[in-house]
């Protein structure tokens, strides 16, 4: 990094070496600042124009191409009407036909279906069925459909209970709508038949194919009876706009993002942008949609731009040739100086060389001191095991002169119960030199829900050898229920085990030493180890590694830091402070299990 900087510096160096040799400006370098001025404003002066003629001219055609879409819709909305209007006189003339009635009433069909064919040709419908009372086709102009039932169809039940002629859009199994007239046929006052009149909107579906790019029909709930899009039929229109293959969705992404020759559309289809135009058909509500690419507006729109992009282009070209043969005279400038920037790079060069000499010695030194660094945590690692395994020894001799005097008083089951425990302890020393590690190194991988109370009990196992003998009065406030954290069980045993030695330690020459520990579960689970000792002296370095104030011999200063770094291991707080009453309190907060997993998650 030093030599870098330092070669950039060099290079500045040789980018002002020019004027300071008395050389004079090229007169290039004079005139580039007119000209690129120039340049500049030219290209801001095309860029206004282009974007207030794509506004303008966007705004005029999309609002002609607009209204050649209404005109369009109003034109089918005419064709439309008529088409319904025309087929629903014929239910009227053909219930009056006396043929048909008088075929229903005798029940001879034999030339009703050839009479039906005859009048479909001077009305003009798709398709006329003839139903008797019970809704099977008697007559009909597609001889197919001669015998089918049709009892269950709602143009046959709705011209049942009316008078009048009843329309009715319904589904067919092959998809798409039906749309029929019917009217009942009646004699004597009660009906004998029914005769429906099919009508074809389809072929409205076909012409308009070619005139838009999609156009829709709406009943009064916005479902889509007729549309150049198949797949949309049935479906509501805001539904409808959304079928399409995956495909499209991408290609509607890049549209968007692409597409500026307009305002923001309507609608998207087919991952186009469109314009939405919309007519009302005076027939039970219905509503005729068409969407129209803006493809001709674009096209339009940029065949302009093309020319004013163009023109700008010229100028610019113009511009640049002037520039050109300025720059001719700059080279000749820079030529003179090339030799001077070398003599400069080489200077530079040199410079870099002993730059990089310098880094080399640098990264030796840093080897140097981290494997100083590293020596020393050695040692104080080295200093914490000998500090740490003090507690489990002397336990360790006090079970073994207790189960010497067990074995020679002729009671082994107590002496195996002894050496179970010096057993124990062996394990723990084992676990106790394993953990030590984590003070040079953060662990974790051993944390799962532990009692604190049971952590409590085992600690107090532990001291039991040394606090029998001292004779130490331990007061202990536990809650009845478990209190859990999520932590390492014998890190957490350690540092109690820290803490009741060093409150062993600072009772000695009380005549009543007591130990006071007390254990509570709120917003965190807080433990307390309160001492009647003379306190604690200076706070502030209390926690710092080798720092103690007992004598040369009974500790190294390390146990209270060794805990500190096991609490934070464990996402909790250790602190310390002196007792109102006198003595050292020291207080342990852990965040509960429940706590410490919502923070996880």
């Amino acid at each position: 990094m030093t030599g870098d900087g330092q070669a950039d510096e060099a290079a500045a160096g040789a980018a002002d070496g020019p004027p300071q040799t008395g050389a004079p400006a090229p007169h290039g370098w004079r005139a580039s600042g007119p000209l690129r001025t120039m340049v500049m404003a030219l290209v801001a002066l095309a860029a206004a124009v282009v974007l207030v003629t794509n506004s303008l001219l966007t705004e005029r055609f999309t609002e002609a191409t607009r209204n050649r879409a209404d005109l369009r819709l109003a034109l089918y909305s005419g064709n439309l009407t008529a088409e319904m209007q025309r087929a629903a006189v014929v239910p009227l003339l053909l219930a009056r036909d006396a043929v048909l009635a008088e075929a229903l009433a005798s029940g001879d069909y034999t030339a009703t279906s050839q009479r039906l064919i005859l009048l479909q040709g001077e009305l003009g419908t798709a398709a006329i069925l003839l139903l008797d009372g019970d809704g099977r086709a008697v007559a009909a102009t597609d001889r197919h459909r001669l015998g089918t039932l049709h009892r269950q169809q709602p143009y046959f039940v709705d011209a049942q209970r009316s008078r009048e002629t009843v329309f009715n859009a319904w589904r067919r199994e092959a998809g798409g709508f039906g749309f029929t007239f019917s009217r009942s046929i009646t004699a004597e006052g009660r009906p004998i038949g029914v005769i429906v009149v099919e009508v074809d909107l389809m072929k409205f579906e076909r012409a308009w194919a070619g005139f838009a790019d999609a156009v829709a029909v709406l009943d009064s709930e916005g479902i889509v009876l007729l549309a150049t899009e198949p797949r949309w039929r049935g479906r509501p229109l805001a539904e409808a706009l959304d079928v399409r293959d995956p495909p499209t969705a991408i290609e509607r992404a890049l549209q968007a993002t692409a597409d500026w020759a307009h305002p923001p559309p309507d609608a998207w289809l087919k991952g186009s942008a469109v314009m939405r135009s919309e007519v009302r058909v005076p027939f039970r509500g219905w509503r005729i949609v068409s969407f129209t690419r803006y493809d001709s507006v674009r096209e339009r729109v940029n065949a302009f731009l093309a020319l004013e992009i163009m023109g700008f282009a010229i100028l610019l070209a113009v511009l640049f040739y002037l520039y050109s043969r300025r720059a001719q005279v700059q080279s000749e400038a820079f030529q003179r100086e090339s030799a001077e920037l070398r003599a400069l790079n080489a200077r530079l060069q040199r410079e870099i060389a002993e730059r990089e000499k310098v880094q080399k010695d640098l990264a030796v030194a840093e080897q140097t001191l981290a494997q100083s660094s590293k020596l020393a945590v050695l040692g104080e690692m080295s200093a914490a095991v000998s500090h740490e395994l003090n507690q489990p020894l002397a336990a360790m001799k006090t079970y073994l002169a207790g189960a010497r005097l067990l074995l020679q008083r002729r009671r082994p089951d107590e002496a195996l119960a002894s050496f179970q425990r010096i057993d124990d302890l062996i394990d723990r020393m084992g676990a106790i030199t394993r953990q030590l590690k984590s003070y040079a190194r953060k662990g974790g991988e051993a944390f799962a829900p532990v009692d604190v109370r049971a952590c409590v009990g085992e600690a107090l196992t532990m001291m039991e050898p040394q606090l029998k003998l001292r004779r130490v009065r331990i007061l202990r406030t536990l809650p009845r229920g478990p209190v859990m954290v999520l932590a390492d069980r014998i890190r957490l045993e350690q540092v109690i085990i820290n803490l009741l030695k060093n409150a062993l330690d600072a009772t000695r020459e009380m005549p009543a030493p007591q130990i006071e520990i007390i254990l509570t579960a709120g917003e965190t689970a807080t433990l307390l180890v309160r001492d009647n000792g003379p306190g604690i002296a200076d706070l502030d370095k209390l926690f710092e590694p080798f720092w103690t104030t007992k004598k040369a011999g009974e500790g190294v200063g390390l146990g209270l830091a060794i805990s500190s770094g096991i609490v934070n291991d464990l996402g909790g707080r250790l602190t310390a402070r002196n007792g109102e009453a006198g003595g050292a309190v020291f207080e342990v907060q852990l965040p509960l299990l429940g706590d410490r997993m919502r923070a996880a998650e």
